[in-house]
């Protein structure tokens, strides 16, 4: 039996989510897509695919008739929202998936914590910079000591909207500290760039790390750990890859790096260069910020209901 989910959200990420749970799902019904503008195109396109809706938000929700069969919960609203929809939701059992900042629950990226986290109540997807490069993150920190990594998210401005604006500065600071908690190093920075460009740029994602590697053979076991790395988040983000080859260098002894790595030795700098396309679902190619965190919290429903689903509800 599939999970039923509820979308709360239906602006660009919701649904593109939706679609998403519609066309590739095997675990999953839609049963609600919740808004609050009534004129909303997300609400009109789920009306036209026969999900129902409702624009009176999560108030709204709780009255649908389906609502006590719903088990699983995406927000797609902002993190300030989500705080108050959690508030509301948590204690009627449902099992939350957090796609803002608010970060209620702990940070789960699909290829590098998924397993530890299947059973929480309500699950946070940090950012979409965080979803494109945490997992290289890991991957570096699980082949050489990692004191010290910072990321740059450039997205298309045009995919970004009033919910990303918002949050900028609950972007940063997510990202930085899931750097830390999920990437598994000392210290983290994340900075986004909002690109102007026409035409639209394809997200590209720059992560450097500062690694104690001053061996060769590390070197070979941080660009192959990577490297598996790239094609697991692949596997539910089809329009994630390597724009070049990992680049290993020494960090010159005149570089002041000990003020970035809290006086921890380092010998090398590991420079990774992403690209994320969408799949165009509902997003176009260019919003790859928006698609990789829909694909994520889509793999992380999936993986929640097929673990569940021999007994009878989610717990």
């Amino acid at each position: 039996m599939r999970a039923k989910v509820a979308i709360i959200g239906s602006g660009n990420i919701g649904t593109d989510l939706m679609i998403k749970v519609l066309r590739l799902s095997e675990h999953l019904e839609m049963s609600a897509m919740v808004g609050i503008d009534p004129a909303s195109d997300g609400l009109a396109r789920a009306r036209r695919l026969g999900v129902p809706t409702t624009s009176d938000g999560v108030e709204g929700l709780l009255e649908m008739p389906d609502f006590d069969g719903i088990r699983i919960v995406f927000d797609a609203t902002s993190a300030k929202s989500h705080q108050a929809n959690a508030a509301r939701l948590m204690p009627l059992g449902k099992r939350l998936i957090d796609l803002t900042p608010a970060a209620i629950g702990p940070f789960v990226v699909p290829a590098v914590n998924l397993a530890e986290h299947s059973d929480a109540p309500n699950v946070n997807m940090v950012t979409c910079g965080g979803q494109a490069t945490i997992p290289i993150v890991a991957a570096v920190t699980r082949a050489a000591h990692t004191p010290y990594a910072e990321i740059v998210a450039a997205i298309a401005s045009r995919s970004a909207g009033p919910g990303t604006r918002a949050n900028i500065d609950e972007f940063t600071e997510t990202t930085a500290h899931a750097i830390e908690i999920v990437g598994g190093v000392a210290h983290g920075k994340a900075m986004i760039v909002l690109n102007p460009a026409e035409p639209s740029m394809i997200m590209r994602d720059t992560v450097y790390c500062l690694v104690d590697a001053p061996h060769p053979g590390q070197h070979n076991d941080i660009v192959a750990s990577i490297e598996s790395m790239v094609a697991e988040v692949a596997a539910y983000v089809p329009g994630y890859r390597l724009k070049q080859r990992v680049q290993i260098a020494q960090v010159p002894s005149d570089q002041p790096v000990h003020t970035l790595t809290g006086g921890v030795p380092v010998t090398h700098q590991v420079s990774v260069f992403l690209e994320v396309e969408g799949a165009a679902h509902y997003l176009p190619r260019y919003a790859g910020n928006l698609d990789i965190m829909t694909s994520a919290a889509l793999r992380v429903a999936e993986e929640i209901a097929r673990a569940t689903a021999g007994r009878g509800a989610l717990a």
